[in-house]
């Protein structure tokens, strides 16, 4: 046996061992799940401290006009909140499409379904943050008249195994994951076989210094933003939606697709990405434990970023 072959055998062997391991588990009820969800909760956050001093700092900053009380109790319901994420998502393994639809409601179906028969469109992007379960939209694929195909644009995970797991659960409803960097490629094949596509994009994320072009304020920051879906989206006619999510009990989630137009005037160079974050920021405000807070999203700056064109400038002007 080869080296490749070893390290692809100890590769499938671990992700079966993974996905093992996930299937019992998401055979147990709900009500088993969010009591081992309860004693996760206090492993992650009182004894391992997972991501405190991030999670603190984000919430601070984001909301100055809190007290310290105020941004603890939300800071608990986060991870309150996180800890039922991973077992709804391993849930995933093994639920039935008949009970997700118990769980998971979709709302505004009609309006965006529209924008293919009457607006004769033939994509319609979909704009989500990492905002409640993200992971339960990809239901939208098999909820969707059959014409019509679901893809979702996701960062490849660094570590195979959980990247193919991932990937099970994200396709199992009939949708096509496509990786970031090939979501142009893709979407240009897609106008060229004629299908008609809803493509979701969660944008919020941090982008690489390279891919920095365009900075909103986004809970009292400047925030750098991914443009890349309004700039394929106006190269292909894309109707644009905002998932709108919430969460009204626990292991339930309502998700409401709202139509974003572009303003009479433009506002910005990019309005329909700072439509995106403006109506995101809502979202948040009305219910923060529910945001993805343990991810660093700010620590490339505005002010780095223009100390970094500067000197590229200079630079350019040396080498001339």
């Amino acid at each position: 046996m080869t080296g490749m072959e070893k390290k692809g055998w100890w590769s499938g062997f671990l992700y079966y061992t993974v996905f093992g391991m996930s299937y019992l588990l998401s055979l147990l009820p709900f009500k088993v799940l969010y009591f081992l969800s309860d004693g996760l909760y206090w492993v992650v956050y009182f004894l391992v401290r997972y991501r405190r001093d991030v999670v603190r700092d984000n919430l601070r900053q984001s909301f100055p006009e809190k007290t310290l009380d105020e941004v603890v109790s939300i800071e608990k319901k986060f991870y309150h909140f996180f800890c039922d994420y991973i077992f709804e998502t391993l849930k995933l393994t093994s639920i039935s499409k008949k009970s997700m639809r118990k769980h998971m409601r979709f709302h505004g179906m009609e309006e965006l379904e529209d924008c293919f028969w009457k607006e004769k469109r033939s994509f319609v992007f979909l704009y989500m943050g990492h905002y409640c379960n993200w992971e339960w939209v990809a239901l939208l694929s098999s909820c969707i008249s059959p014409s019509i195909h679901g893809y979702q644009i996701y960062h490849p995970i660094y570590n195979k195994v959980i990247d193919r797991f991932f990937l099970y659960l994200r396709n199992q409803f009939g949708g096509e994951s496509i990786p970031m960097k090939n979501t142009l490629r893709r979407i240009v094949e897609l106008k060229k076989e004629g299908t008609l596509a809803m493509v979701g994009f969660i944008s919020d994320q941090l982008p690489k210094w390279n891919s920095m072009h365009f900075f909103v304020p986004f809970l009292h920051r400047e925030t750098a933003v991914f443009t890349g879906a309004e700039q394929i989206g106006r190269k292909v006619g894309a109707a644009y939606f905002f998932v709108e999510m919430s969460r009204p009990k626990r292991g339930y989630y309502d998700c409401t697709f709202k139509r974003m137009e572009y303003p009479p005037q433009s506002e910005t160079e990019y309005d329909m990405t700072a439509l995106f974050m403006r109506k995101l920021e809502i979202m948040i405000r009305r219910a923060p434990q529910y945001w993805l807070w343990t991810h660093k999203r700010w620590k490339r700056t505005k002010e780095e970023w223009l100390e970094r064109q500067r000197s590229a400038s200079v630079g350019n002007v040396i080498k001339q």
